[in-house]
This record gives structure tokens, C-alpha cells and sequence, in this order.
């Protein structure tokens, strides 16, 4: 909305404009035309001026020039009419004999977003691509994309992909860049410039010539590019060996990226490279800018994911600052507990203990949080200082812990005693639901540990009619019945109160549900309730689960330098597909025909269309295949599926051996995005168990079927649509679970 008394505002200055005297003095004449941008800038409604401030370009001054240019490209969307009448003026600026004229009007007159603009800057941008200075080849290259832009939906002009590609050969660094830029803009339907073998080498040799974001870019597109053999291969990284080492994080992490890709097949090669970046990496966590820290952090943590000791010796760079933000510290308390070793535990447990009081509750929480992650390994020093923080007593750090204390139970059964006798009288300070289902899950299970957990749990039930999160309720109905069936005398009154309650007055669906369900189990004897109820108490083979095997590199490699380390690999596949993605992060292997010389254009376009047109092969060797989270299938969906589709693939799997909890079963396949639809119960024969998991496009179902007790595991899968590396991958994946389930089993049984 235009200011108060803009209309005699610009009225003064059209009659300032159009004055004689004050346009045969420069200097006037250029500080009217500021006046005017800079109530253009404020708000004022200046399109009325149009017609004298193209008068004003007619001048010889660079500087109103500009001004003047602005001020057209600002108002020409509102006066398409008008700005008609700046062409004539444009076309001339651009024969100028001054190159600075000449490309401050081709690039101007390539921002005028109007119908009909594209007709009058095709000639211009053709004439400005052979033009002997470099600023205005500068400003016709990217004119070539934004002409492109303009008319999305026009033919791609030959000629002019032609004289891109030739201008990669233009000595000016910046020309050769903003060419593959513009090439990846008007071919981006046909998949992107071709980065052939003449052109690679071609990039690798003008390196050095670069800036460092054109370094970037141009390993970003050196991608695209497969050695056809070892020694061309290594002689690409010996060029590129020296930038490992540059003082930009961008090259770093480009170039690093690069020699993930190349050294697919060398591991040797991966290695390092990680390891010469590992001190770029350091010294970005410590940058300034925030948003750089963050982010390197989140390539600390994807490299860690296969070298766990890569950054061990460096520990104490990922101790938090005080003038830190909270997602900051969040990120590197998750990297000290993957970096936590026997030398520094008890450094790491004090740093994260001096955490556990800061003034931000959620940071207090997730630094508990990572004590008992690290309490999985180190149980005893973790549970001391876990125990001397409940002497706060303070509520959300009491939650907390007990929380935490649920979890180190279940993994850690050797802990059970010292947490039963620690938690006596917690449930005066805990308020959140997470916290008080904590707590009541470990009255319930481990009750007859604690001589006061019937008296604690009549408390919550007493103020059941004032509780307002159903899950507190559902986890007070199981526990009650638990601890009813070790200690009936104390608990039967308390459970008939709770039942009735249940069953009469709660509104909640489910939470009546269930006091009905505990209601009829009971009726059908204590003993049926026991063998219902009384499951294990602890699992200790999530523990090894949880520890997550280390990775091979190549499975994140492709993710390296781009923004799926800090959205998660499934939410940034989710995004780019939403979005489109962007074909310059996508590593594209260039068929024979891109074979052309540099000097051949013509031959180089012909590749890109031929790659175009081939239909979509499948990833090279190097390329890896993971399992992302999907939407959820329902039974109904997965059974019609599942007639509807013939067997792709059946083979048979090696059991772990025994009998797999199904719970057990269920949490490592969720750990690598699996998803059990139904299990059979563990000791009904034959055993049946029903799997789905995305991977890239594609559902693959799975039946799993064990018949007798020596035989192994039959797996039928089915795939809709059919991709055999889907298949694959799902399989690999499978495999490596059972090994780790009979592996942990294996381990328990010799412990036992």
C-alpha cells in the first residue's frame, strides 16, 4: 500500500525528471534518479515515471544506467506497454562500444519478464556469445537460461546448445561454468549436459583456474563422468588430490564426494579420502556460521555410521559451548555417545552430566537421554551419576531419568536391582505422561522389587478421574494386573476399583477396551493371565541390534555433500520427489556414443539426446539400493497385493536358531525399514510371518515360512512393479538381520 502523499511525491519528481536544467546536470539529473529508487524501495508507487526514466537511460553515466535498469525491471511486469518502448534503447546499449554497457543491457534486457520479450533478446544473446569481452559472454550465457525459462515449452534451439558447448572451451573460467549451468537448465528434460571424456578432462585440467564455488560446481557435475579404466581413473585423482586440502568447505566436501563415487570399487580409496577431509570436516564444526556447523555435523555423524573410531582421538571438538543453539548441541551429544570409548567414557559421562542441569529442559532430557545410550555399554558409571540426579528433584530431570532407567532395565537386566531401589520416591516430581508411563511400567513389571509399588500405583489410580492421557492409562491397567499376579493381597482391591472405573466411566475406547480384555483374562484363571502377561522383562539382544553393524561406504556415499544427511535419506528422497529433485546431484554414467571431442559440439549434443531418449537403465554396480519408510500397507491392501501378484523369487534362509520372540523379531526389522505385517506366535508350527518394505519405487512382499524345527526359512517374495535390484537389496538386507539375530543368540546362550 502506497504511503500517504505519494501522489504530489511523484509528482515533484516527474516535473524534476522532465526539467531541462536539472537533466543538463549529471549530478542532479543522477540524484533525482536516486531519490526516485529509493522510494521505490520504500513502498511508493513510482510506475507512473516509467516514460521519464527511460528518457533517462539515453546517458553516457554507467551508474544511472543501472539505476535506470532497475527501475525498469522492477516496474516492467506492471507497464508490459511501456516497457516495449525501453527496448530500442536496450538493443542499442548492447552494440555499445563499451563492454560494460553491453552486458549491463543483454543482462538487463534478459530480466524483463513480459509477453513477448523472447523475440527481441534472441538475437542480441546470439551476438553476445561471440562478443570479445568476456563480462558480456558472461551475461549471454546465462541469458540462454533464462530464455529458456521464458518459453518452457518451446523447442530447444540447437544452435544455441551448439555454441554452448563450444563455449567450454572459452578461456574466461567464469564463461566455461555459467555454460554448464546454462546447458543443465535447457537440457534438464533431456537429463542434463553430457559430461563426456574430452570434456572431463577438459573441466580437470581449468581446475585450478576456478573460484572455489566454480570449483564446486564443477566436481559436482565431474559426477556424471566413469574412468573407462584404472590408470585413467587414478590419474583423475592425482589432479584432484590437492583440493582434499583446500581451505573452502565446499570444495572439501565436493571433492571429497568425487572420490567416493570413483573409488567405488576401492575401499582402500574411500578410506583416504575420509581421512584427509576428517581435518576440513573438524574445522567446519567449528565454524562460524551455524548453519555450516550443523551441517558438518551431520557428515561427522554419516561418516561414523563406517568408521566409528574416524573421529575418536577428536572427541572433545563435539563438547558443546554455552552460546551454542540447542539443535546444535542435540547433534554433537548424539556424536559423543557413537564416539565413546574405554579411555574417554568417564571425560564424555562428566561432560554430559554438566548437561543434564542446563536451563533448556529439552536439552537437559536428550543429554539424560544419551547418558543411558551410553549405559548400555557402561552401565555402572552411568547409573551413578543417573542416580544422583534424581537427588535434584527437579521434574523434568526426574522424568527423564526414570524414563531412561526403563530402558536400561530392559536392555541391561543386571541393572534391574539398582533401579528398582532407586526409584522410590520418584513419582512425586514426575508430571508428563512419557515419565509417569515409565514409571508405572517399572512398578508393574518389577513390583515385587519394590516394597512400596502397590501403595505408588493406588496413588495414580485415586487420581484417575483427573488424569487426561489415555496411554498412562492403558500402561496403569497393564501393570496393575501384573503386579496383581506377584502380589494379589496388596493389589486386589486397588484393581477391582481400577477395573470398574474402566469399564463404567472412562470415555476412551481403547483404555475400556482393555480393562474389559484384563477383566475376562482374569476370569479365565490366574495362570492363563500369567502365561498372557508374564512375557520377559528384559531383551538384551536389542541391545546388539540397537548397536548398528558398521555400514560400507558405498552405502551413503551418494548422499555425501548434499542436503540428506541433515533432512534424514528417506525425507530428502521424499522432498526431491515432491519438488523434482534437482538432476545435477543424481551421478550419471555416459553411454559410448559420448565419445565426442571437445571441439565437436554437434556430436556432444547428439549424446545427450541419445541418453535422453534410451529408456531408464538400472544403477551401475556402484550404485546403492536401501529400503526407505514408505506409507503403511494395511492387511486388506497387502492381501490383495499378495493374490493379485505371481512369486518373483524363492529362496531359502538359514533360522538363528530357538525361537524368536516376535517382538524381538519385529524391532530389528523396523531398524532397517521392514515392516511386519503379522508373526505367528514363536512356538506354533509351521510359523508364518508376513513382510513389506519400499525400496526406490517399489513394494516388495514377503512371505516367510518355517514348517519344522530342523528345516530353514522359506522366504516367497512378490514385487509390484518388478525391479530384480529391489529384490536384491530387500534380500541382502533380510539376511544380514537373521545373521545378527543368530549371532546374539548364539552369544546369549554361551553367556547363559
Amino acid at each position: 500500500m502506497p504511503y500517504l502523499g505519494s501522489e504530489e511525491t511523484v509528482k515533484e519528481l516527474k516535473r524534476a525528471l522532465s526539467n531541462p536544467n536539472v537533466q543538463s546536470d549529471r549530478l542532479r539529473y543522477r540524484n533525482v534518479i536516486l531519490r526516485v529508487i529509493r522510494f521505490m524501495t520504500q513502498g511508493l508507487d513510482m510506475a507512473p515515471l516509467f516514460m521519464e526514466m527511460v528518457k533517462a537511460s539515453a546517458t553516457v553515466d554507467i551508474v544511472q544506467k543501472k539505476l535506470v535498469y532497475l527501475f525498469m525491471c522492477s516496474y516492467a511486469t506492471l507497464k508490459p506497454d511501456l516497457a516495449l518502448l525501453a527496448i530500442n534503447t536496450l538493443l542499442k546499449d548492447c552494440a555499445d562500444p563499451n563492454p560494460m554497457v553491453r552486458g549491463l543491457a543483454l543482462r538487463n534486457m534478459c530480466n524483463l519478464r513480459m509477453p513477448g520479450i523472447s523475440e527481441y533478446i534472441q538475437q542480441p544473446i546470439l551476438s553476445g556469445l561471440r562478443d570479445k569481452a568476456s563480462y558480456v559472454r558472461r551475461a549471454a550465457v546465462l541469458g540462454c537460461a533464462k530464455m529458456q525459462n521464458l518459453q518452457p515449452d518451446a523447442e530447444i534451439d540447437g544452435a544455441v546448445v551448439n555454441e554452448l558447448y563450444g563455449l567450454l572451451r572459452d578461456q574466461d573460467p567464469v564463461v566455461m561454468v555459467n555454460c554448464l549451468r546454462a546447458l543443465e537448465e535447457i537440457l534438464k528434460k533431456e537429463g542434463g549436459v553430457v559430461i563426456n571424456k574430452p570434456i572431463a578432462h577438459h573441466l580437470l585440467n581449468r581446475m585450478k583456474d576456478l573460484d572455489v564455488w566454480g570449483q564446486s560446481e564443477v566436481l559436482t557435475f565431474l559426477l556424471r563422468y566413469r574412468p573407462r579404466c584404472h590408470s585413467e581413473l587414478f590419474d583423475i585423482l592425482n589432479l584432484l588430490d590437492s583440493f582434499l586440502g583446500s581451505s573452502h568447505s565446499g570444495v572439501v566436501a565436493a571433492t571429497t564426494r568425487l572420490f567416493l563415487s570413483l573409488g567405488s570399487a576401492l575401499p582402500a580409496v574411500q578410506s583416504g579420502a575420509l581421512e584427509r577431509a576428517r581435518g576440513p570436516l573438524l574445522a567446519a564444526c567449528n565454524a562460524q556460521s551455524r548453519e555450516l556447523r550443523f551441517v558438518a555435523l551431520c557428515h561427522v555423524q554419516q561418516v561414523l555410521r563406517s568408521l566409528p573410531g574416524h573421529f575418536g582421538a577428536h572427541y572433545k571438538k563435539f563438547f558443546c559451548s554455552y552460546s551454542e543453539p540447542n539443535y546444535i548441541k542435540f547433534r554433537k551429544m548424539e556424536i559423543l555417545v557413537e564416539l565413546v570409548n574405554d579411555e574417554n567414557v568417564g571425560t564424555v559421562l562428566e561432560e554430559l552430566r554438566g548437561y543434564c542441569t542446563d536451563v533448556s529442559p529439552e536439552l537437559a532430557q536428550a543429554a539424560i537421554f544419551a547418558i543411558g545410550r551410553v549405559g548400555q555399554t557402561y552401565s555402572e558409571k552411568c547409573l551413578s551419576i543417573l542416580t544422583g540426579l534424581l537427588e535434584l528433584k527437579q521434574e523434568q530431570i526426574t522424568s527423564a531419568v526414570v524414563q531412561t532407567f526403563r530402558d536400561l532395565v530392559w536392555l541391561c537386566p543386571q541393572c534391574s536391582e539398582s533401579v528398582c531401589a532407586s526409584i522410590a520416591g520418584c513419582e512425586e516430581h514426575i508430571q508428563d505422561s512419557e515419565g509417569k508411563q515409565a514409571l508405572v511400567w517399572l512398578l508393574g513389571v518389577h513390583g515385587e522389587q519394590i516394597p512400596g509399588s502397590p501403595y505408588v500405583l493406588e496413588e495414580f489410580i485415586d487420581a484417575l478421574k483427573t488424569e487426561q492421557s489415555p496411554a498412562v492409562k492403558l500402561e496403569l491397567l497393564t501393570a496393575t494386573v501384573r503386579l496383581f499376579l506377584s502380589r494379589p493381597a496388596e493389589t486386589q482391591d486397588m484393581l477391582g476399583r481400577l477395573l470398574t472405573f474402566c469399564i463404567e466411566e472412562e470415555c476412551d475406547m481403547s483404555v475400556r477396551d482393555r480393562a474389559l480384555f484384563c477383566y475376562r483374562l482374569l476370569q479365565c484363571g490366574v495362570e492363563e493371565a500369567r502365561r498372557v502377561l508374564g512375557g520377559p522383562k528384559s531383551d538384551p539382544s536389542l541391545g546388539v541390534i540397537a548397536g548398528r553393524p558398521e555400514e560400507p561406504i558405498n552405502s551413503w556415499a551418494g548422499d555425501f555433500n548434499t542436503l540428506a544427511p541433515v533432512y534424514s535419506r528417506e525425507d530428502w528422497a521424499a522432498l526431491t520427489a515432491t519438488t523434482g529433485g534437482s538432476p545435477s546431484l543424481i551421478p550419471r554414467v555416459t553411454g559410448g556414443a559420448a565419445q565426442a571431442d571437445l571441439g565437436s559440439a554437434e556430436e556432444a549434443e547428439a549424446a545427450g539426446s541419445a541418453a535422453a531418449a534410451a529408456a531408464p537403465s538400472p544403477p551401475g554396480p556402484s550404485e546403492e539400493l536401501c529400503l526407505v519408510s514408505g506409507p503403511p500397507l494395511s492387511p486388506e491392501l497387502f492381501e490383495r497385493r499378495w493374490l493379485a501378484l505371481e512369486p518373483s523369487r524363492r529362496v531359502s534362509l538359514d533360522w538363528p536358531g530357538g525361537d524368536c520372540l516376535p517382538e524381538t523379531l519385529q524391532a530389528a526389522l523396523q531398524l532397517v525399514n521392514i515392516q511386519a505385517l503379522a508373526l505367528s506366535r514363536p512356538h506354533a508350527r509351521p510359523w508364518k510371518a508376513y513382510l513389506y518394505a519400499h525400496s526406490l519405487g517399489t513394494v516388495v512382499l514377503a512371505e516367510l515360512l518355517r514348517d519344522t524345527d530342523a528345516g530353514g526359512l522359506q522366504v516367497t517374495l512378490k514385487q509390484d512393479p518388478e525391479r530384480e535390484e529391489a529384490l536384491s537389496s530387500f534380500l541382502t538386507v533380510l539376511k544380514t538381520v537373521m545373521q545378527t539375530l543368530g549371532n546374539s543368540s548364539a552369544s546369549l546362550s554361551s553367556h547363559d
